[in-house]
């Protein structure tokens, strides 16, 4: 009995946010409630279950002011939206015809995945690599760049390391994937999952996303694989290493290995640098140096005035440049791996 009024005592008088949508979703049938949740990520399913299980024990006034609660907020929102794509597309047609408003739709329409990919999200990363690890390589790169970048991570660490490069390649060179290509990832999720849908055609990949996927991997494998990468396409190594690592992410850096890096930096270049620099990481920068130091950079700053924004991104670039030099070299470590040891 004490533990039951516990549970009771825990859900607040008016149950907002996933208890309200617990309350709501289990007084819906079995069958109802079950279509709601096929519309959920899985971690949503996660989180709105555990929710179900803390909201068994409701009063009558509580399950009221839910039921207040969804119809406000119902009665807040609009039609304006449903079943806009067939609006859009209408008037597009009205207006242009056919072919121009192809075109035009064809670059203003939001990116959509299949069903198919969806069921990616569903899976453990060793049973995607077994799944694509046998398939071509460009099937394997429309999947990793549809997964969530830590996910691609465990993926493509999972795959001989000997494609490893090339599928980063191909992710970061990806274009407009078409409905066959589409189509054949579905035969084979099919084959995999005994699931399919209807195909169609979408956006991913490019430097951003491969950057993303290989910033998720372990220190050791993402050096191997930039290196690779650089045999392939030095430009494009470059280009996903400065995707990788951002002049903020000098906020990972600990106090010994800023100062470090900050001793490798001219004046003049620091200067500039710090002119576009968000105001914590400026301050963790000077707190690094001497207050003589500091004080003197933060006098020249201002003596400076307005500086190009093409100038403080190159300075920005020029100082990262250091930071990749002396973390190969061993000097100092940029952080973001938590499972490398020495």
């Amino acid at each position: 009995m004490a533990e039951g009024a516990e549970a009771f005592a825990s859900i607040p008088r008016t149950p907002k946010g996933s208890e309200a949508a617990a309350i709501l979703l289990m007084l819906l049938g079995e069958e109802e409630a079950a279509q709601v949740l096929t519309r959920l990520d899985p971690d949503e399913v996660q989180h709105l279950g555990g929710a179900m299980f803390n909201v068994a024990d409701v009063s009558e006034n509580q399950v009221d002011s839910v039921f207040s609660l969804f119809v406000d907020q119902a009665r807040a929102r609009t039609t304006v939206g449903f079943g806009a794509d067939v609006q859009i597309r209408g008037m597009m047609e009205r207006a242009l015809g056919s072919e121009r408003a192809e075109t035009v739709l064809a670059r203003i329409t939001p990116v959509t995945r299949s069903n198919a990919l969806d069921a990616l999200k569903w899976m453990e990363p060793r049973t995607i690599a077994g799944m694509i690890e046998p398939e071509h390589p460009q099937i394997a790169a429309i999947v990793l760049a549809h997964l969530d970048p830590p996910v691609a991570a465990d993926v493509l660490q999972l795959l001989d390391e000997s494609i490893q490069a090339d599928l980063v390649y191909r992710v970061a060179t990806l274009g407009p994937v078409t409905s066959e290509a589409l189509e054949d990832l579905e035969a084979l999720l099919l084959k995999q999952a005994g699931r399919v849908n209807t195909s169609t055609s979408t956006k991913r990949g490019g430097a951003s996303e491969a950057a993303k996927i290989v910033n998720n991997a372990r220190t050791s494998a993402e050096q191997r694989i930039i290196r690779a990468l650089a045999k392939l396409d030095k430009g494009l190594a470059r280009t996903i290493e400065d995707e990788m690592f951002v002049f903020d992410n000098l906020m990972s850096l600990d106090d010994k290995g800023l100062g470090t890096l900050m001793r490798s930096v001219e004046n003049d270049v620091l200067v500039v640098a710090l002119k576009g620099a968000e105001p914590r990481l400026r301050d963790k920068i000077l707190g690094c140096m001497s207050s003589r130091a500091a004080q003197s950079i933060v006098d020249e700053m201002a003596d400076r005035g307005p500086i190009r924004l093409a100038e403080v991104q190159d300075a920005q670039k020029e100082i990262l440049a250091i930071a990749r030099r002396l973390a190969s070299e061993g000097t100092i470590n940029l952080g973001g791996k938590d499972d490398d040891y020495v």
